[in-house]
């Protein structure tokens, strides 16, 4: 399987990148494409070469360029370049952590949405009780219809049973209550078009439900998505720093914290974005996947085996069938 890779895209590019690619290579049996800066990646490399090649470019998409403007002018940036492998057939996935928005316009303009799809979404992994919950969309559409979001269901649905191992997966709809009449008109008028799917839908879930792990699948417009994923995340950064100070406050809270050592890790684990890869952009005629902005070499890592198991397990096939049949 060859895993193209933006190397020159996020925070810590490309040493960390180029790190963590690395060590996938090796874990995975897989090979690796990296896309940018040669000279730069090549510094990285630390002798590798296995399973290793490098397509030079000369440009770099920044979070701070204008999505559609970049990837229409920056022809030769290693997003453009490697999404452009991808649609010609040069690998199986693609993988960066770069612009959010150059990568969600970049899988709609180059690889292209898969036919009677309406709009890609993004659709992250939370933690919740024990398990992952995926929740489509989470900012590549602030304003939706109901049939985005009846779309959003049926590929959230393909992407649990194949990639979670998901057997019946519960779909809901985040709103402001559970009752059907709930809601906006966006709400309300998206309800009625998932009920009528031929899916496990369980009805409505409010924010507060979201972590129970009761459900397998979230659907929501990208506004409201994006907001619940940063609660989510701010929420959990509240509560480690709080935790930290107040078990450094003296000696004897101190002493706990090395008894309960064990505990805080498992739980700050769950909420690290580092253990759980990154967010695929479901709808796009090929496997890409959005790691973390910030990503060191363990989140890269691991961005890389979810598009493995992306690609492997033909999602994108499951998808196209569904929506041939329902349209």
């Amino acid at each position: 399987m060859r895993i193209i890779v933006d190397a020159m895209g996020g925070d810590n590019a490309p040493a960390e990148i180029v790190k963590g690619s690395i060590l996938a290579a090796k874990d995975f049996d897989i090979e690796i494409i990296f896309v940018g800066d040669k000279p730069e990646i090549e510094k990285h490399l630390n002798g590798s070469s296995k399973n290793i090649s490098i397509i030079h470019t000369t440009e770099v998409i920044t979070c701070e360029d204008e999505p559609t403007t970049s990837i229409r002018t920056k022809k030769d940036s290693s997003m453009v370049v490697g999404m452009k492998l991808l649609a010609e057939g040069g690998g199986d996935a693609f993988v960066s952590a770069g612009s959010t928005g150059a990568i969600i316009t970049g899988a709609t303009l180059i690889v292209k949405r898969i036919k009677g799809i309406r709009r890609v979404a993004l659709a992250p992994l939370i933690p919740a009780n024990g398990k992952s919950t995926l929740l489509i969309d989470c900012g590549a559409n602030a304003d939706c219809t109901p049939e985005f979001l009846e779309q959003f269901a049926i590929m959230g649905n393909a992407y649990a049973k194949a990639v979670l191992n998901v057997q019946n997966p519960k779909i809901a709809l985040l709103n402001n209550g559970d009752e059907e009449t709930k809601g906006n008109e966006l709400a309300k008028n998206s309800y009625q078009a998932i009920k009528a799917l031929p899916l496990n839908f369980v009805g409505n879930i409010e924010a507060r439900d979201v972590l129970n792990g009761n459900v397998d699948v979230i659907v929501t417009d990208g506004f409201s998505g994006n907001i619940l994923l940063k609660s989510i995340e701010g929420t959990a950064m509240y509560f480690s720093k709080n935790l930290k100070e107040m078990l450094t406050k003296n000696i004897v809270t101190k002493l706990c914290a090395v008894l309960l050592s064990g505990g805080i890790k498992d739980f700050k684990k769950k909420f690290d974005y580092n253990e759980h890869g990154g967010a695929p952009i479901l709808g796009a005629d090929g496997v890409v996947i959005k790691a973390h902005g910030s990503s060191g070499s363990l989140a890269f890592y691991n961005a890389i085996r979810q598009a493995k198991k992306f690609a492997e397990t033909k999602v994108i096939l499951s998808i196209k069938d569904i929506i041939q049949k329902t349209t």
